[in-house]
């Protein structure tokens, strides 16, 4: 059995390999440019999640919000840990700091701009989580849910994907906002503000699970 699934892994994989490397194939037109172009953005990456297969990102979006509310359930019934496994060396929390600083930076830059240059919302708020994370590892527990609960990470996270499924859906059914000049930073119809959406719906959510996991498990 064994042998025969990594024949049938050989083949498709040397199948995949054939396609990529047909250079016969010839679609008759610009497939990246009339995507960019439909979307209103240069970035088609961004415009396929965010347009082309928004009803995808929808469920995926959804998805980690579950992921993350399964986390949750899952260590409600357990009591928080006394000791917390984190930096305590001088060096090691002001090069983490600073990686949270970057991080935070990078993530801004990836949520603000997404639809004009590589980057978006997921990969905003991956850059935003490890922030988080990175100031978790050097800070007290105290401290952490502190702040956690002052910006109201949780409420904010739901607020998010709440008004993100909502906007997604009325582009679906085609209430669309005015495109702008292509390569605008305000350009795209909701593309942009879906992008900020994602990036705050990902980085809030990776705070929850930071946060449920130091607190009932001592480290990350």
């Amino acid at each position: 059995m064994k042998i025969l699934a990594t024949i049938c892994g050989f083949l498709i994989c040397w199948q995949l390999v054939s396609i990529a490397t047909n250079t016969d194939y010839d679609p008759g037109f610009d497939i990246v440019g009339v995507i960019a172009k439909f979307a209103g953005i240069p970035n088609t990456v961004s415009a396929i999640i965010l347009h082309n297969r928004l009803y995808d990102t929808i469920f995926e979006v959804t998805v980690f919000t579950i992921a993350i509310m399964g986390v949750g359930y899952l260590l409600a019934n357990e009591s928080p840990v006394e000791k917390v496994y984190q930096f305590t060396d001088a060096p090691s929390i002001v090069l983490a700091r600073l990686g949270a600083t970057i991080a935070t930076l990078v993530g801004i830059e990836l949520a603000i701009r997404g639809h004009l240059s590589p980057g978006g919302g997921f990969a905003a708020g991956v850059a935003g989580g490890t922030a988080i994370g990175l100031v978790a590892i050097t800070s007290s527990r105290e401290y952490m849910e502190k702040i956690y609960k002052r910006w109201q990470a949780n409420t904010l996270e739901k607020v998010s994907v709440t008004i993100f499924i909502v906007l997604a859906l009325l582009s679906l059914v085609g209430v669309q906002l005015i495109y702008g000049k292509y390569g605008d930073l305000f350009s795209g119809g909701w593309i942009p503000i879906l992008n900020i959406l994602v990036a705050v719906k990902v980085a809030l959510g990776s705070w929850s699970a930071i946060f449920l996991f130091i607190r009932y498990r001592g480290l990350l």
